[in-house]
């Protein structure tokens, strides 16, 4: 059963259970759509509908982030854990080895899917790369794209274009793609080509990651201001539902 945060129907798994669903949606041969969730996002998708409505079709939606964490406990439907779009995309290159899946890589600048796609075969040498492309195409280039993704045949296409237009990219071309797993990861891919850190261990349990983004790219701070305001929302949402608990008490 999905949890409810703040309109969004969030999936409370694993790292593993998001694996063995993701295995289960290849078997079926079926397209679907994974999205991994943050408070930036979420907090645009309150006054998106469409991005709300995308959401909330999506097939697998993980709490990726401290802030859906904490806001799914606050609200009485907490998840068990983080699961970020990063550590999904590496561990389901993992099985994609043991597997024999085939990945798609598209998204990020020209290079750096290649980079990545490098990178995961020196990883996992049993890895299958169908095919990459960067995400910087015109728009009459993306017919060719999508006859390029449906002529290699992946299991899994990763779509690194950013939050939410990775999203609405996956929406838009799901049926017509006929992948049987399509997910959004951010900027995974400079990450696995080497391009950019991730924050330490020790910030990425405490929930930090975000601070160390901020540091590394002062230019983010108008979007982190959606993390504080995200967080008043819940705290009202929360007192909202205790008020209106008590009130049944009497």
């Amino acid at each position: 059963m999905k949890s409810e945060i703040m309109g969004a129907l969030v999936d409370p798994v694993t790292l593993e259970e998001a694996v063995g669903k993701v295995e289960q949606f290849i078997a079926s041969r079926k397209p679907h759509h994974v999205v991994t969730l943050n408070a930036e996002i979420l907090y645009r998708a309150r006054r998106d509908p469409e991005l709300m409505k995308v959401i909330c079709g999506a097939d697998l939606v993980t709490p990726d982030g401290a802030g859906i964490v904490w806001a799914s406990k606050r609200l009485g439907s907490p998840v068990p854990q983080r699961v970020t779009g990063i550590d999904l995309m590496l561990a389901l290159a993992e099985r994609a080895g043991e597997k024999g899946w085939r990945l798609f890589l598209y998204g990020a600048e020209p290079g750096v899917a290649e980079e990545a796609a490098r990178n995961l075969k020196k990883m996992h040498p049993g890895i299958r790369i169908a095919g990459t492309s960067h995400g910087y195409l015109k728009s009459e280039e993306q017919e060719q794209l999508i006859e390029k993704i449906k002529e290699a045949e992946p299991h899994i296409l990763f779509v690194a274009l950013g939050a939410p237009k990775q999203e609405f990219w996956i929406c838009r071309n799901l049926e017509k793609l006929g992948v049987p797993v399509c997910m959004g990861v951010g900027g995974s891919f400079d990450v696995i080509a080497g391009r950019a850190k991730r924050a330490p261990r020790f910030m990425q349990r405490a929930g930090l990651e975000w601070l160390y983004r901020l540091v590394k790219e002062p230019r983010r701070f108008k979007r982190m201001l959606a993390l504080p305001a995200f967080a008043v929302l819940v705290l009202f949402e929360s007192m909202k539902k205790r008020v209106f608990h008590n009130f049944l008490l009497l």
